[in-house]
């Protein structure tokens, strides 16, 4: 049931109300008058109509609405009215005014030609009981029956006279309901058209975003959605300046992208410290300005001179901070209740579509650093072969030749040789199983990383006089997951290639232990040392990539590499692996 039709009801219910009570007091007043008891009669219509009443008040609170329902309720009020006037006195009744309830029912609830003709009807019936109670006949001079009749006709004639008004007031209060109710209708299709609107860009919104990983593509279209919003909302198009400012390294806010800008505002930074900017991001709610000149830090903005009404959106998920969204317009009273819900929705859907496209591009650059990690292997691996057994091979290849000749002058010189030449080639096999066994350490997956070194320290002094001492916890690698075992394999095996090429050391430990939830590594040498500020600034111009190669592999599994080293001090490499919870419980 309409809203505007409730109010006709309760007004129905709260006039028969009055009524009901007017009907008693006057019947009481009357009865006292006259030294009577109280009309049983009444009493019985009273509790009846009360009843009526009570039924009709429940049935409204529970939203009732029953087909036939008001002809029912007329016929009641026409029942309760008859029977007070006839048993409280007929035509000279105190409570002839109850007959105004049926005609004030009949012209709010149906039309004012059927609350006339109640009205008409009332008083036929009135004069007709009259009539009849008296006993009057027409052989009476027209005198004497106008006399007799003349206070009933007095009675009659008011009694239409109050019909006619309650009619035309009815009909009045019936069309100002019908008028309300028809401004709510248009008041419910335009916020309907308006829910529509929203949806519709939001929509279009989500599928552009939706269409692109692109971060710049993402804030693009968040302002482009925020234009197109403004002249659906406004049905045409204002001039609108729009930004978004992301957070900076120095945690400042910078302009992304933005729409109507001139190229200072462009460059300028924003500390949101105070202002609307300010406000926005610690409130973590749409905040509007209305006097953007004067604001301390986008008043600024040469844009802002113009501007009558500025709106700040924070792009924020959960409890972390992106930056804003800043949109302003050169007339006041633009962002409304409506269109800031839609602006709301926009960030939303940008700071997911901007995660999305973080995420992807971390991604992508974990990607290009695997295969930047791989490629250095593969160069390295071709630099270790050329240098070392192709080196040899070809030494060899040549002292074959040379013990070729060897073998017509000196025989005994020749076995010398070939004596020499067995070693070079026993020790080049070594040399390239090590190599094969630092490609793939069957070991490592077998058995873990503590038993990959100790084997892969093995095979290295064969062909390499450096000392390494292994001091491992073998608990501390069975905490590490597989991908963090092998990352701490070729960090260390990376560390000592390094050590032994570079270090000039006598001694290299390698340590491996628990601190706390995490897994330490260590690889220390007490060799010449280097300046690591020095070496990290001119990396871009170095051919090796073994130091960022060391730091990306721990980063690969979450963890970290510190390096530090003084000249003649020796190098020391710490790395930090975090052990997931569920491993440190197990044991694992």
């Amino acid at each position: 049931m309409r809203e505007s039709e409730l109010k006709i009801e309760w007004l129905f219910i709260n006039l028969r109300w009055f009524f009901l009570t007017a009907v008693a007091g006057v019947v009481g007043i009357d009865a006292a008058v006259h030294s009577q008891p109280f009309p049983r009669t009444v009493l019985v219509l009273l509790s009846v109509g009360a009843v009526g009443n009570l039924i009709e008040m429940v049935a409204k609170l529970q939203t009732a609405n029953f087909k036939g329902y008001p002809t029912l309720m007329l016929l009641q009020d026409i029942a309760l009215t008859v029977g007070f006037i006839a048993a409280s006195g007929g035509p000279s009744s105190p409570v002839l005014f109850t007959t105004l309830i049926p005609i004030i029912t009949t012209a709010l609830r149906f039309s004012t030609i059927a609350s006339v003709l109640m009205a008409m009807g009332a008083v036929v019936a009135y004069l007709a009981v009259t009539w009849n109670q008296l006993g009057l006949n027409t052989s009476l001079a027209p005198r004497t029956l106008v006399l007799q009749m003349l206070p009933y006709l007095i009675n009659s004639l008011v009694l239409l006279v109050a019909g006619g008004a309650i009619s035309d007031i009815g009909s009045r209060i019936k069309q100002m309901l019908i008028e309300e109710r028809n401004k709510q209708e248009k008041e419910a299709i335009a916020a309907v058209e308006a829910a529509h609107q929203r949806i519709r860009l939001i929509f279009e919104l989500a599928s552009t975003l939706s269409a692109t990983l692109n971060y710049e593509h993402v804030l693009e279209a968040a302002l482009d959605v925020s234009n197109a919003g403004l002249r659906e909302f406004t049905g045409r198009d204002i001039p609108q300046i729009g930004m978004i400012l992301l957070f900076g390294m120095d945690q400042t806010l910078y302009i992304v992208k933005s729409r109507s800008l001139a190229h200072q505002d462009e460059r300028l930074r924003f500390p949101s410290q105070e202002g609307a900017l300010a406000e926005s991001l610690n409130k973590a709610e749409p905040v509007i300005c209305y006097d953007p000149r004067n604001d301390p830090e986008l008043g600024r903005m040469i844009a802002m001179q113009y501007c009558q009404e500025v709106i700040v959106l924070p792009l924020r998920a959960g409890f972390e901070s992106y930056g804003a969204l800043v949109l302003g317009s050169p007339e006041p009273d633009t962002y409304t209740v409506d269109f800031q819900d839609l602006l709301v929705a926009v960030c939303n859907q940008a700071v997911m579509a901007l995660q999305n496209a973080t995420l992807y591009r971390n991604l992508i650059e974990e990607k290009e650093k695997l295969v930047a990690v791989e490629e250095d292997a593969r160069k390295r691996l071709a630099r270790d072969l050329h240098d070392g057994p192709t080196q040899t091979i070809a030494a060899i290849a040549m002292r074959l030749n040379y013990i070729r000749l060897l073998l017509k002058k000196d025989l005994d010189q020749s076995l010398k040789e070939i004596k020499e030449l067995e070693d070079l080639a026993r020790k080049t096999t070594k040399e390239i199983r090590q190599m094969l066994f630092t490609l793939r350490p069957l070991i490592l997956e077998t058995q873990g990383l503590i038993a990959a070194l100790e084997q892969y320290i093995i095979k290295l002094a064969e062909t390499d006089p450096l000392p390494i001492h292994l001091e491992a916890d073998k608990e501390a690698g069975k905490r590490l997951s597989k991908e963090a075992q092998g990352s701490v394999f070729y960090i260390v095996e990376e560390a000592i290639t390094n050590a032994r090429k570079h270090a000039q050391a006598q001694d290299l430990w390698v340590r491996i232990y628990k601190q706390g939830s995490n897994v330490i590594t260590e690889i220390e040498d007490n060799g010449r040392g280097f300046d690591v500020a020095a070496t990290e600034a001119n990396y871009d111009k170095r051919g090796s990539l073994g130091m960022m190669n060391l730091q990306e592999r721990a980063e690969l599994v979450g963890g970290n590499t510190v390096i530090r080293s003084k000249v003649g001090e020796g190098t020391k490499i710490i790395v930090n692996i975090p052990v997931k919870a569920e491993a440190i419980e197990s044991g694992d």
